[in-house]
């Protein structure tokens, strides 16, 4: 019965996708077991729901994106699921990831690790690193080199800060 049901799901979602009309627009949906061997190409742009088996890989990403690895090489708006997730130009809603990576990031970022040149937002993970943070940290180990906002943490490094750039508990510069 599981299988008959998964089985009813792929084809359905299989269908959907091959009735896109253009080739040029963004797909509702991708299924992924490794990049290349996916749905739709690697630059094709994903609005729905993307299903990362190993890995997967697309160019734009709006919606929700679900499994074990998965990398945007453009944006991506909406919500990340992933154990792995990498995006190359900007995040914008929940990174919800063992691995968070982007190149800049706005919203909620929920992981073990939080990464991101520029963030703007909410990072809630076991390591926070960043560049530029406009927003708030919590964590055991908050390091960013530019911040306006608050971290909380066991330790707390804002490496521009002129006085005491490293703080256990509480640190902040606005």
């Amino acid at each position: 019965m599981r299988c008959t049901a998964i089985a009813t799901v792929l084809t359905l979602a299989l269908s959907v996708a091959a009735t896109t009309v253009q080739a040029g627009d963004a797909k509702p949906i991708q299924i992924a077991l490794f990049s290349p061997v996916q749905i739709f190409k690697p630059a094709t742009d994903v609005h729905g729901l993307r299903l990362d088996v190993i890995y997967g890989v697309n160019h734009d990403m709006v919606g929700l994106d679900y499994g074990i690895a998965s990398r945007t090489t453009g944006d991506f708006t909406g919500v990340q699921w992933t154990i792995i997730g990498l995006v190359d130009g900007k995040f914008t809603g929940w990174q919800g990831s063992y691995i968070n990576i982007s190149k800049t990031f706005e919203g909620l970022a929920t992981g073990l690790y939080n990464g991101s040149d520029a963030a703007h937002g909410f990072q809630w993970g076991v390591i926070n690193n960043t560049k530029s943070m406009r927003g708030f940290q919590l964590g055991l180990l908050n390091i960013t080199q530019k911040m306006n906002g608050l971290q909380i943490g066991l330790v707390n490094v804002i490496q521009d800060k002129k006085s005491l750039p490293v703080l256990p508990i509480v640190n902040w510069s606005f």
